[in-house]
Order: C-alpha cells, then structure tokens, then sequence
C-alpha cells in the first residue's frame, strides 16, 4: 500500500510538472526570444538616429566614432550612399538575430547579434526550471512517503487488532490515529471487542457455575445410587430411588436455570410456593452427607412461609449455603425461617469459626475463598436470588449467619405469633 500512495503521488505530481513545465519553458524561450529581437531593434534604431544627427551636422561618421555606440558581442553595419560600409565588432556566425532602419538621409544601419547568447539565457532558464522541478519532485516523494506512513501503519495496526480478536485476544485497544475514517473503524473494532470479550466473559462463568452447580445434586444422586446397590431391601431400594428421581428432576432444573441466566440473567419464573416444601427437600438431600461427616441439619421457625419466587433457584441457593457450612463450617447446621416486614427470611447457620474478618466485606465476590475452594458458590448463590427479586447476605461473621430474603405472599395457613423449633 505504501508504495501504490507514492507511485500515485509521484505520478500526480510529474503529471503536473510536465504540463506546466513545458508550457513555462515554450512561454519563456519565447520571452527570452522577443526581448532580444527588442534590444537589437531598439540599438539598431537608437544607431541609426545617432548617424543622422551627425550627418545632418556635416559631422564625420565613421568606424571610431561608432564604436562605443555599439553593444559589445554585436555587430553593426552603416550604409550611407556614396560611402564603403562602416562594420562595427566581429560579424557573427551561425544564426543571428538582426535588425535594419532605414535614416533620413538614405543611410541604413544593420544591428546583429549571434543566437547563441539567446540559446544561452534559455538553457539557463531551463535549468532553473528543472532544479525546481526536481525539487518539487523530492517534496512530493517526502510527502506521499510521510502520508503514506500515515495511512499504512494505522491499517497494520488495526489488521493486528483483527487478527487479536480473532485469536481469542478481546482487548480493546483504545488507540486513535487522526483520521475519521481510520478512528471510525477502530471505534467499531474496540466495540466488537468488547462483545467478544463479555460474551468469553459470559461462556467462562457459565462454564464455572454450571460446573460448581451440578456438582452437588451429582455428588447426591450418586450417594443414593450407592445406598441403592448396598441395600437388598425392596422398600429402601424404591424409597432411594424415589429420591433419586427427584435429584434427577432439580438436577434438570438446575441446567434450565444456569442456561436461562447465560442468555438473560434479569429472566425468571417467579410463583408463589410453600418454603417448608423447598427446606425438606434440601433437608433429605444433604442428611446422608452430613451424617457421613458426623454432623446434624435441622430446622426451626415458622411454618407454612409463601414466597415470591422459582423454587428450583431458591434451592440452590439453600444447596450452596449447606454445602458451604458442610466445607467450612463445623458443628450442626440451623435452617431457621422467620418473617420481617413483607419478607420471608430463611437464615442459614453453623457452630463453625465463622468468616475471617477480612473476607467479611467481600465473601460474595467471585473467586473469594477462605480455604482452598472455586470461590463461586456464594455468588452464583446472590445471583440466583436477585435474579427473583430477593437477596442474599450475611448477617454475622462469627458465628456465620447467611440470610435469604424473599418476597412473600399469604400464608396457605395463619402461622401462630410464636415460633416453633422443630427438628425435621
């Protein structure tokens, strides 16, 4: 690209300086040409008037007295009747440039001069024109190669830029060059930039939560398979199964989920159910677990609490709070549901040390653990419960209290004012 701009440049300009070139040479030659035809016509005359001036005054006309009316290099004749030709300088040879005028008193005067001198005064004129010429030339190399410069490097830079995005490099690199069409097609390139890299953004976190989300009900499905195949009894194997089915279900609810928030994260299905439904079967999930560690899960609180909500995001935001006192907590592990205002509240509870104070303020942030752990659980737990309009914190450090506020509607029963711990 650079050298088509200077070739095009270049070509540009001998254009022009060829046209207007020879038409300046032609005019000049012709200039040089007449003003010395003047000067020979204007001696010539000038001559001539001298001679009949002196005639007239019966003065003597010859080759001395004449001399110093002459130019030098030129050469004159005078004619005068009855009288030899009087020659002033060297008679020229070659072509000359010669002017006659007639005297009053019959006398004619002849004036040359060589052509030569005027050949002279033209190739001086031709090489002044041609030394500017081939400056013109050099400025418009310089120019065509600095405008070429200009325009070649910003499109390497943006084809870098193009070939970045296209090897997974979303980085926008914000750089401008001057030139509104060349900054428009950055602008559009640090754009798409930007999409890409919010779209790999997207994938990457879908990819993290849907790995960190299946993990649990997997983990569960396979510990009542197990107890399947080590049970010969007909009962437990359907009553395990049963339960199987179940985690097969919000295992299915759980990828229609992590798929719904990867497209729109704002979408949810929000009915009006029974937490007591969603808290038991969190309860039957997560018993065998916390049995195997030595461990209890309870519940407390009132019952028959309505929320506002989806069910299946509500119990995976439950699951990653059990799971989470299962890994880091200690002690037995408290479900209590209360009410406050127009909320239904389900915290969340261990006898465990609680949270170091100094993750306290950013436990929900992503990739933030206390132990050796993905650090996504908690907030792909926040996220699941905005997502239906709730939310999720955590009221106390030590011991940790996790709280889930929901929205509710009209108990399906008139709970009694007092709360009444029960152990599911």
């Amino acid at each position: 690209m650079r050298r088509r701009l200077i070739q095009s440049t270049l070509a540009v300009v001998l254009v022009v300086i060829a046209v207007f070139g020879v038409s300046l040479v032609i005019v000049e030659s012709r200039t040089i040409s007449n003003a010395a035809q003047e000067r020979v016509d204007s001696e010539a005359v000038r001559l001539v008037g001298i001679v009949d001036s002196r005639l007239l005054g019966s003065e003597d006309v010859n080759a001395e007295i004449l001399r110093d009316q002459v130019t030098q290099d030129r050469y004159a004749v005078i004619r005068i009747p009855g009288r030899a030709p009087i020659e002033i300088g060297e008679k020229p040879e070659g072509e000359v440039i010669h002017a006659e005028e007639p005297g009053e008193g019959g006398e004619t005067v002849r004036v040359e001069e060589p052509k030569s001198a005027v050949t002279r005064e033209v190739g001086r004129t031709l090489l002044i024109i041609g030394l500017v010429a081939l400056l013109a030339v050099i400025a418009a190399v310089l120019l065509a190669v600095r405008q070429a410069n200009k325009l070649a490097s910003p499109l390497t830079d943006l084809a870098e830029t193009a070939e970045r995005l296209g090897s997974g490099d979303p980085r926008p690199r914000h750089k401008r060059y001057g030139v509104p069409e060349l900054d428009r097609v950055a602008d559009v390139l640090d754009s798409s930039a930007e999409r890409i890299g919010r779209m790999l953004t997207a994938e990457r976190r879908l990819a993290a939560d849907a790995s960190h989300q299946l993990r649990t009900p997997l983990t569960a499905l396979s510990m009542r398979l197990e107890e399947i195949t080590l049970t010969d009894d007909l009962e437990t194997v359907k009553e395990e199964a049963n339960v199987a089915l179940t985690q097969v279900e919000r295992l299915t609810d759980v990828v229609e989920r992590l798929l719904t928030n990867s497209r729109d994260p704002r979408t949810g299905n929000a009915v009006s159910f029974d937490l007591d439904e969603v808290i038991q079967q969190q309860l039957a999930e997560w018993r065998p677990a916390y049995r195997s560690a030595g461990r209890a899960i309870v519940s407390s609180g009132k019952r028959h609490l309505q929320a506002v909500g989806t069910p299946g995001a509500v119990a995976q935001v439950l699951a990653a709070l059990i799971e989470n006192s299962l890994m880091h907590g200690g002690g037995t592990v408290a479900l209590r549901t209360r009410v406050t205002g127009n909320q239904s509240v389900i915290e969340v509870t261990d006898e465990g040390p609680g949270v170091p104070g100094d993750l306290g303020a950013r436990i929900f942030e992503r990739a933030i653990s206390g132990r050796n752990s993905t650090g996504i659980g908690l907030a792909v737990a926040r996220d699941l419960a905005e997502a239906d309009g709730g939310r999720l914190e955590m009221l106390q450090t030590q011991p940790p209290v996790f709280a889930l506020f929901l929205s509710r509607t009209a108990p399906l029963k008139k709970p009694t004012d007092a709360e009444e711990p029960t152990v599911r």
